[in-house]
């Protein structure tokens, strides 16, 4: 943990840019002998309040990056701020991160092929500081453009999100001959059933796809190793899992052995990181030793919650994803509708029997198929069986009749779509595509 002195400097550093976080610290908390657990938690409210709001005085300040998001429950688009210190000490971070990730392979070329964001702004510096040749292209060009860079550039190293990953793969006859050797993943939760599909398309060992763990608020957070088998925090950052009924924003219990993370950052400044609540549910959250040294670890990330999730904050799009890739054959996408009580999931699959070259699920021909045939159905109604029987929560909703039966399948891959929703791996609320 953290001495009180320690955390009595970094609040003096926070002070500087952010006032508001000492005046409201005072108004909850009279004692002077600060302890971290004894600090009240940073949630959504506060940050819509204080932080994301235009009268920010951050907002126009020279000597500071700033870097935008997605919007918040307000409608906003989140501006989250650097100081000089913050940006060099993400930097440091983030390539320990990479050298620890790519080891000794000696890779020369990258393309980063992202969507918006911190990690996006910073990725073509981080690969030249490895002395690495680097190419980008924006996530929002069509797929097209995207296979032809591949193709020409050959990259050795490919860093995207998981939603671009898919656009990649569902659109590729043969993307094994991009020559991409490792792929590095930031954004969306990536489970390892997905994971080992995408690189037996890719042609390489599944060890070599590295997913990471980050936020525009606090940086890079944490990375997979293969050697534990589970996520380990990166430097600087103090963990804790608290349960749902602590935010007092009405959610929903969580299963056992899984929790909200809350982290606190040592390194930043212009940001109040202290008892940040991530939103994001971690599974098997606890300490391990690596290299001699206790190292705070996780074994997944299976679900974000918010007060805008409805009933999809108890269910995990990590388990679903998993559940789908461990009966498709091959790589599948997957998304996840509410429409009503009704939970659709549909499924994206280079193993759909009706689809046009792997690459069309829902028209042949410009005609809509109606996935009638029988390996179709019993392929679909496995998955079905599983979601259902498998995955606790959805178990109990459809027992209690909170969830109508569970329906299963094929959509149809459309870049022009998949582009407009970098980011898609979440639950969306009355509206359902697709075909039965």
């Amino acid at each position: 943990m953290i001495s009180s002195e320690d955390l009595h400097r970094i609040i003096e550093r926070i002070k500087v840019y952010c006032p508001w976080y000492v005046q409201w610290l005072e108004s909850l908390q009279k004692d002077k002998r600060i302890e971290l657990e004894q600090l009240p938690l940073i949630t959504a409210p506060v940050l819509e309040r204080y932080y994301y709001s235009s009268e920010n005085p951050l907002a126009g300040s020279s000597g500071l990056y700033e870097y935008r998001t997605s919007g918040t429950s307000s409608g906003r688009r989140k501006a989250i701020y650097y100081s000089e210190t913050d940006e060099a000490a993400y930097m440091r971070i983030k390539l320990d991160v990479f050298r620890t990730i790519m080891g000794s392979a000696g890779y020369r070329t990258a393309l980063a092929d992202m969507g918006t964001g911190h990690a996006e702004a910073t990725a073509a510096r981080v690969f030249r500081q490895l002395g690495m040749e680097v190419t980008s292209i924006p996530y929002t060009l069509p797929i097209e453009q995207h296979l032809a860079r591949l193709q020409s550039f050959q990259p050795e190293v490919l860093y995207t999100m998981p939603s671009i990953l898919d656009r990649i793969l569902l659109s590729s006859e043969h993307p094994e001959s991009y020559g991409i050797r490792h792929v590095i993943l930031v954004g969306e939760m990536a489970p390892a059933g997905w994971i080992r599909r995408a690189a037996e398309r890719l042609g390489i060992a599944v060890e070599r796809i590295t997913d990471t763990y980050g936020s525009i608020e606090m940086g890079t957070l944490a990375y997979y190793s293969p050697q534990y088998g589970r996520y380990l925090l990166t430097e600087g950052l103090i963990a804790e899992g608290v349960g749902t009924e602590v935010l007092g924003e009405g959610g929903e219990p969580l299963p056992e052995q899984e929790q909200v993370l809350v982290l606190t950052s040592t390194a930043r400044e212009s940001f109040p990181a202290l008892r940040y609540v991530t939103y994001d549910v971690v599974r098997d959250l606890r300490p391990i030793i690596v290299d001699g040294v206790e190292r705070m670890s996780f074994q997944s990330i299976v679900k974000r919650i918010g007060p805008d999730l409805k009933h999809g904050e108890k269910i995990s799009i990590y388990d679903i994803e998993d559940v789908v890739n461990r009966h498709m054959g091959r790589l599948s996408s997957v998304r996840v509708y509410m429409d009503g009580n009704e939970l659709k999931v549909v499924v994206y699959s280079l193993d759909d029997p009706n689809c046009s070259n792997g690459h069309r699920s829902e028209k042949l021909n410009g005609q809509k198929h109606t996935n009638k045939s029988k390996a179709s159905r019993q392929l679909l109604e496995a998955v079905r069986q599983e979601l259902e029987e498998r995955i606790p929560e959805i178990e109990a909703m459809i027992r209690s009749g909170i969830l109508g039966r569970i329906q299963v399948m094929y959509g149809s891959f459309q870049d022009e779509e998949q582009r407009s929703r970098v980011k898609h791996k979440k639950i969306y609320y009355d509206k359902v595509e697709g075909s039965e």
